[in-house]
């Protein structure tokens, strides 16, 4: 419901906490003033429309909207800037290696790119488009890839959008996963050895007899 209800404000995913008093949820946008709206009558609009749709009690509900740190790594967004340019008219390689360099400009590891459907003539074909580095199996998959699938209806027929953008490692925890990718080997610089195997003891200042 709120995929296309808040489509054009840069709409980048719910997240809803639970608690006995009530439902709190938190809906993630590029835009946040414009899912606000004006004098905060959207948001309120849309909380009345929540509770009456999933059957809330009144005043159970409540919604917020809050920013995405960097729209460039979330797949939701991407996808929807994506979309409307097709919708515009704008030709699908040139639009999807743009959406490509705003990603990887934006401190991705890797992104992926699929357009599938009828882009030229009557026959349907997917294009990929493919940049940096990206895994597609075992558990990392789960904490740095972030996807993202829409549908675009355009005038010969139906497009297929999807988005994978590849999160690089943060130790932070803020633009990525505070856990390494498990096959990254670091080495370090080997330790000064003497002849003997033992490695030799640090001198600062040479010692006066």
């Amino acid at each position: 419901m709120l995929v296309r209800e808040l489509a054009e404000d840069g709409y980048s995913g719910v997240e809803v906490r639970v608690t006995p008093m009530r439902t709190e949820i938190i809906i993630r946008a590029t835009r946040t003033q414009n899912v606000l709206g004006e004098k905060g009558r959207r948001i309120r609009e849309l909380t009345s429309l929540v509770q009456k749709r999933f059957g809330f009690a009144e005043g159970s509900v409540e919604l917020y909207a809050e920013k995405v740190a960097n729209r460039g790594l979330c797949a939701i967004a991407q996808a929807e800037s994506l979309r409307y340019k097709l919708l515009g008219g704008l030709a699908v390689r040139r639009a999807c290696y743009g959406v490509l360099r705003f990603i990887m400009e934006n401190g991705a590891k890797g992104c992926e790119v699929v357009v599938s459907g009828k882009l030229r003539g009557q026959r349907g074909k997917a294009m990929k488009f493919k940049d940096g580095y990206m895994i597609s199996s075992g558990n990392p998959v789960r904490e740095y890839i972030e996807s993202s699938v829409r549908h675009v209806l355009l005038r010969q027929g139906c497009v297929g959008i999807k988005v994978k953008i590849m999160l690089d490692w943060d130790p932070k925890g803020r633009t990525g996963p505070k856990t390494p990718v498990p096959d990254v080997v670091t080495i370090h610089n080997p330790k000064d050895e003497d002849e003997s195997g033992l490695a030799k003891p640090y001198v600062g200042k040479e010692l006066e007899m």
